[in-house]
C-alpha cells in the first residue's frame, strides 16, 4: 500500500507500509515511515525555522526520518534507544576504514597524525580517569562534580579562540559558537545538580576540581588552536567517559535513585518553559523532540546520562571541518546573512596561511 501526497508549498510526501501473511495466522511486518533527502547522514541538519515556541515549525527543506511501528495487541511506536556508544578503539578502526575506502582518502602522513593525536587523547582520558578511580570510589556526587566542573571547560576555551578568529575576521561561523555555548550552558546546570545533592561539600573536591579546570582550560585553548580536530576528539573522550560513569551508576543505584526526590534545579532546567538552548546543544535531533519528565532522582541521572551522550555525537561531527550545524537554522539562513566564509581554518596556523593567501572579496 502507497500513498502520496503532493502540495506545490511542501515536499514531496511519501508513505509505505508491508504487509505479510503466513499459513499459521497473520504476521505484520515493520511499517516504515520514509521522508526523501539528499542531507548528509553524519550531521542532522535541522529542517526547521524555529520561532520562540516548539509549536510554530515551518519546514524549509526535505529531511529523512525513520520510524518504525510494531502491531501486537496495539500499535507501539519504537523509539530511538539511548546512545550506546562503542569503545574508543572500534570507533577509531571504523573511522580508519573508512578513511582508507573514500574517495578522498587522506594521505599516510596525515592518517598518521590523526592517529597520534588520538593516542596521545585516549593517553590524556586514561590518566585522568586512574586519578578520579584513586580519590572517588565510593564517592559518587563528589566524583560527578568534579566531572562537571571539567567538563564544561573545553567549551569555554573553543568560543575563546573561536572569538579571537572572529575578531581577525579568520572565522564566521556562528553555529559553532551557539553550540559550544549551547553546550556549557547544559553542563553548568548539570554542574548546578551536583552541588545541590553535595558534591562540594568538602573544600578539597573544590580545590582539586577548580584548579584541575584552570589548567585543563589553557590546555584547551593551546590545542584547540594548534589543532580543532584533536580537541574536539579530546572531550569527545572525556564525554565518552561522563556517559559510561552514569550509566554505571544508574545500573547500579538505580532502585535507591528511584525513590528520593528530584533537585529543584532539575526540574526547572528540564521542564521549564524557554528550552531552546536545550535543543541547540543536540545537533542529532529535531529541535523539541527530546522533553525530559522528571519525577525522581532516577529521571535526573537518566536525563543526565543522555545529555552526554548528545554531547558525544556533536564532537565527533565537530572533527570534520564545516561539519556543525545549530539545529536552529538552515543553510539559507546562514547564506542569507553573509556569516559563512567558505575556508574553514584546522587552527591558527592554517588560519594565517588563508587570511593571506586568499583577498577579502573572494571570501564572501
Amino acid at each position: 500500500m502507497a500513498a502520496s501526497l503532493l502540495s506545490p508549498h511542501q515536499p514531496v510526501l511519501t508513505i509505505s507500509a508491508s504487509l505479510t501473511q503466513k499459513s499459521s495466522g497473520v504476521r505484520r511486518n515493520s511499517n516504515s515511515i520514509t521522508f526523501k533527502s539528499s542531507i548528509s547522514s553524519q550531521v542532522f541538519k535541522s529542517p526547521f525555522k524555529s520561532t520562540r515556541s516548539c509549536s510554530r515549525l515551518i519546514p524549509s527543506k526535505p529531511f529523512r526520518v525513520r520510524a518504525t511501528i510494531l502491531q501486537d495487541e496495539e500499535e507501539k511506536v519504537v523509539v530511538e534507544e539511548s546512545f550506546q556508544p562503542k569503545t574508543l578503539k572500534d570507533r577509531e578502526e571504523e573511522r580508519n576504514k573508512e578513511g582508507s575506502m573514500g574517495d578522498s582518502a587522506s594521505s599516510d602522513y596525515e592518517r598518521w597524525i590523526i592517529k597520534l593525536e588520538q593516542s596521545i587523547n585516549i593517553f590524556l582520558t586514561d590518566s585522568v580517569i586512574k586519578i578520579l578511580d584513586t580519590f572517588y570510589r565510593d564517592r559518587h556526587y563528589a566524583r560527578f562534580y568534579v566531572l562537571e566542573t571539567v567538563a564544561r571547560v573545553p567549551y569555554f576555551a573553543f568560543i575563546s579562540v573561536l572569538h579571537l578568529y572572529e575578531s581577525f575576521g579568520w572565522w564566521r561561523q556562528s553555529d559553532y559558537l551557539k553550540v559550544h555555548f549551547a553546550e556549557s550552558w547544559n553542563e553548568m546546570h548539570h554542574l548546578l545538580i551536583m552541588e545541590e545533592l553535595g558534591g562540594n561539600a568538602w573544600w578539597f573536591d573544590r580545590f582539586l576540581a577548580q584548579h584541575i579546570a584552570v589548567f585543563y582550560y589553557f590546555m584547551n585553548v593551546v590545542m584547540y588552536a594548534i589543532s580543532p580536530r584533536m580537541a574536539y576528539h579530546f572531550s569527545e573522550c572525556v564525554e565518552n567517559h561522563a556517559y559510561e560513569t552514569y550509566e554505571k551508576f544508574l545500573k547500579t543505584q538505580g532502585e535507591k535513585l528511584k525513590k528520593l526526590p528530584a533537585p529543584e534545579i532539575a526540574v526547572k532546567y528540564y521542564t521549564g518553559g524557554d528550552l531552546y538552548l536545550f535543543d541547540e546543544f543536540q545537533t542529532s535531533r529535531v529541535p523539541c523532540s527530546r522533553r525530559p519528565k522528571i519525577e525522581n532522582l532516577y529521571d535526573v541521572f537518566l536525563n543526565i546520562r543522555d545529555d552526554e551522550a548528545e554531547h558525544c555525537k556533536t564532537m565527533s561531527a565537530c572533527q570534520t571541518a564545516g561539519n556543525l550545524r545549530s539545529p536552529h537554522s538552515s543553510l539559507e539562513d546562514n547564506d542569507e546573512a553573509g556569516c559563512v566564509t567558505p575556508q574553514h581554518c584546522e587552527g591558527v596556523v592554517d588560519c594565517l596561511k588563508k587570511s593571506i593567501t586568499t583577498s577579502p572579496v573572494e571570501s564572501k
